[in-house]
């Protein structure tokens, strides 16, 4: 019976990383650092560095999700009961020590990379902490909120691996580093309004004043739509400034046009249920996006005729 218990807790507190995410949460990080050592070095990163920034990034990734449901405890009680902390699988206690768990992790795996990263993960998280305790439930705006704090993310593994040169001797930053930043900045403020449209009901029921639940769905899905068109033109500009290959500009070409289109199909049908797909759909691009980048970074440095591709 203990052993069940055990094993019951260990995957509520799993779920609460939101394993689905998981394959775009590490993908983004693991590229943000090779892209940051090939764009200005032309080589790969060193390997331990990149493992820390990679999984330190990924620690505060989630420290964010972990913290979110901490405040949404209520909100979750009616849009997704079955949650770890609306159905008491976990405390609301121990969440909030989870979460600051894993945000020590990462403060650690960047103080002990580059200040400048600290620097950065510190401002992310103030930001994303006011999103979760005051903005989400006294303005309309609020994502404006998370796109800022998930635009630092990369920014700051960027830094772990390649310095700014501010307060570490380093390179400077490189015009890639600004794009991905504002890329992963503007598509998440698409990517959440995704996640609020699933959540009208909760949200509408205890006061809550998201974009869907102020101005409707079918507004939040053009809005949603133009968020992610510019979002695939930066990922196309990010490409040809760090000189990625064919590899890279291809997927981004062929999963952007995909994933227009499955936004042209939110605009069509603006229910919470296609807000669900389509932000199911919006992590599974960003996986394949940055997996494509890894690929093409790793093929380059790898094949003595690199310059070809």
């Amino acid at each position: 019976m203990t052993g069940l218990v055990n094993t019951s807790r260990y995957r509520a507190h799993l779920e609460l990383l939101r394993p689905p995410l998981a394959p775009m949460d590490l993908a983004m990080p693991a590229a943000s650092a090779l892209l940051a050592s090939y764009s200005l070095t032309g080589d790969l990163p060193a390997l331990m560095p990149f493992i820390i920034a990679t999984l330190g990034a990924y620690c505060a990734i989630t420290s964010s999700y972990v913290l979110n449901d901490f405040y949404d405890v209520e909100v979750d009680k009616i849009g997704m009961p079955g949650r770890p902390l609306p159905s008491a699988q976990v405390s609301s206690r121990e969440a909030l020590i989870y979460a600051l768990l894993l945000l020590g992790t990462a403060a650690l795996s960047a103080l002990y990379l580059n200040p400048e990263s600290m620097v950065t993960l510190a401002a992310a998280t103030a930001i994303i902490t006011v999103y979760s305790a005051w903005a989400k439930r006294n303005t309309p705006f609020s994502w404006a909120f998370v796109g800022l704090a998930f635009g630092l993310v990369p920014l700051g593994v960027w830094l772990a691996v390649e310095p700014a040169g501010v307060l570490r001797q380093g390179p400077g930053l490189h015009p890639a580093s600004l794009m991905l930043a504002l890329m992963i900045c503007i598509t998440d403020w698409g990517f959440t309004n995704c996640d609020a449209s699933r959540d009208v009901e909760g949200d509408r029921k205890n006061g809550i004043p998201t974009f869907p639940v102020t101005y409707g769905i079918p507004a939040t899905a053009r809005m949603v739509a133009f968020f992610w068109l510019c979002g695939i033109v930066l990922s196309i500009a990010m490409g040809l400034s760090a000189g990625l290959g064919l590899l890279y500009l291809g997927a981004a070409g062929v999963a952007g046009t995909w994933l227009l289109w499955q936004n042209l199909d939110f605009v069509r049908n603006p229910t919470a249920s296609r807000g669900e797909m389509l932000f199911y759909q919006s992590a599974n691009y960003r996986a394949v996006l940055f997996a494509a980048l890894i690929a093409d970074v790793l093929i380059r440095t790898a094949l003595p005729f690199q310059s070809m591709l």
